[in-house]
């Protein structure tokens, strides 16, 4: 055989050898690196969702609801409200 010498491989069956052995156990290590990396970032996917603000109007409306502002003062402050939007709109 060409890789064997009497009863012994030859130096390069064993550098052939060790190269592989080296290769697939560097490859085992990167794949479960690349898994832990997967399921580290998959995880991060299934975070609840933030719930969404609530829009300036909405919070003038829980604030009168709590009796914090007066009828006077909500109303005030929703046409400012209502007139800052427009003036946005027509920008």
């Amino acid at each position: 055989m060409m890789y064997w010498w009497g009863d012994q491989m030859s130096g390069w069956g064993w550098a052939m050898m060790s190269l592989s052995s080296i290769a697939f156990w560097a490859l085992v290590i990167a794949a479960i690196v690349a898994l832990v990396r997967y399921t580290r970032t998959a995880g991060a996917d299934r975070r609840p969702e933030q719930p969404a603000r609530p829009r300036p109007e909405q919070l003038l409306a829980e604030r009168y609801a709590r009796g914090e502002i007066d009828e006077a003062e909500y109303e005030r402050r929703l046409d400012t409200l209502d007139a800052g939007a427009s003036d946005r709109s027509s920008r």
